[in-house]
């Protein structure tokens, strides 16, 4: 059967790969540890259950509009009035399938064949498949290690050419961790603003900052942003309800009108039960999201100081998400390997222990460890880790 270009072209997500290789290992009986997951290890919080089970007995089981229910519109404006102060109506917010299918959406509405999106690296591994999908071209700009993994202005303003339609920002950062700073936002926007470019802000993580930090949306900088800003977010990261999927795009009416159009024509709508589970989530108690952001700050805490001694792994605290992404250059040389993607492996197979190669992030000379797991389960991996290099060592 002959394929369409579009999805020879894709690259398969790493994430997923060295999850379905640490899958089989499980399967074969092997106490595999995974650090590769990108998702809270809580339960969706009980009243957003008991919401979702009312609905269902109460026939709430029906088609809803494609853009998502009334309500649940209203509870996410509400939402980023009372977190950022901005000031939306339901015109300009449309419900998706998750987060991952807004920016898909979004991408396959804005974009033609040649558009040109930045793609700040290193960066989420759907941003280029996606632009890729929608005929775009994505443009790296490398985030500098010394400069947190963040872009300056100088770096997006030397990128930019005719053919720029878009820029993304996602802060907090996976997999780095990086939070752009109020004015480092505002200096990249004045960028934008000058060259008439359209900024996506994956703002997935928000809720997840730590040791005094706080998420700044871009959008809420000033009013000619807001108007250049498309926010995507949604309720798997903050409220642990990766499996229900549900996510938003909120920003200029006819880019929302353009995504609707499409959904409507794709997904139909969002599960309408997963509608109401979102409907509690955000209306209700956020007492378990600050009760899963103090858990994962004192994972960090430990599990960092932990990390940074282990040979050959250099690691900046990161502020915000759920992972750590250390750079393993001497790592490598010290057990005589010369790509990120081979020491995985190698790690895999003789520890048990499934890390993410930051190859597949853009950023060749790191790996990704998500500390979305239980303090005990952390300390084994990298006592583990920790054992492969000391064995290893040439």
């Amino acid at each position: 059967m002959k394929l369409a270009k579009r999805v020879k072209a894709l690259t398969p997500s790493s994430t997923l790969a060295i999850t379905a290789k640490a899958n089989a290992l499980k399967a074969e009986g092997h106490d595999v540890i995974g650090l590769g997951a990108g998702e809270p290890d809580f339960n969706t919080p009980e009243h957003i259950i008991e919401n979702a089970q009312k609905a269902m007995n109460e026939g709430h089981t029906r088609y809803t509009p494609a853009g998502g229910l009334p309500k649940l519109k209203e509870c996410i404006i509400e939402k980023l009035h009372r977190d950022q102060e901005l000031s939306y109506d339901p015109g300009e917010v449309i419900v998706t399938t998750g987060a991952k299918h807004a920016l898909y959406t979004l991408f396959q509405v804005l974009l033609d064949e040649g558009d040109e999106v930045i793609v700040p690296s290193p960066y989420w591994v759907s941003y280029p498949e996606q632009v890729k999908l929608a005929g775009g071209v994505p443009v790296h700009v490398e985030g500098k290690e010394e400069n947190g993994f963040k872009i300056t202005p100088e770096q997006l303003n030397d990128a930019i050419s005719e053919k720029t339609k878009v820029l993304i920002v996602n802060s907090p950062s996976n997999p780095t961790g990086a939070i752009y700073s109020s004015e480092e936002l505002r200096a990249i926007g004045e960028v934008c603003l000058k060259h008439d470019i359209l900024i996506v802000s994956d703002e997935i993580y928000e809720k997840l900052t730590y040791f005094g930090e706080h998420h700044v949306s871009i959008a809420q900088l000033s009013l000619e942003l807001k108007e250049k800003t498309i926010i995507i977010n949604g309720v798997s990261k903050s409220h642990a309800m990766t499996g229900w999927r549900i996510g938003y795009a909120v920003g200029n009416r006819d880019v929302i009108q353009a995504m609707t159009n499409l959904a409507s024509h794709s997904t139909s709508n969002p599960t309408s039960i997963a509608q109401h589970a979102a409907i509690a989530a955000y209306d209700g108690t956020q007492e378990p999201v600050e009760e899963m952001k103090k858990a994962f700050e004192e994972r960090l805490d430990k599990v960092y100081e932990q990390l940074i001694q282990i040979p050959g792994f250099k690691c900046e605290k990161p502020k915000g998400a759920f992972y750590l992404f250390p750079n393993v250059t001497e790592a490598l040389e010290l057990t005589g390997f010369k790509k990120v993607d081979d020491w995985v492996e190698a790690i895999l197979e003789y520890e048990k222990v499934a890390l993410v190669p930051g190859s597949g992030f853009g950023a060749p000379d790191n790996v990704r460890l998500s500390y979305a797991t239980s303090l005990s389960v952390l300390e084994d991996a990298l006592a583990r880790i920790k054992n492969f290099m000391e064995i290893h060592q040439k």
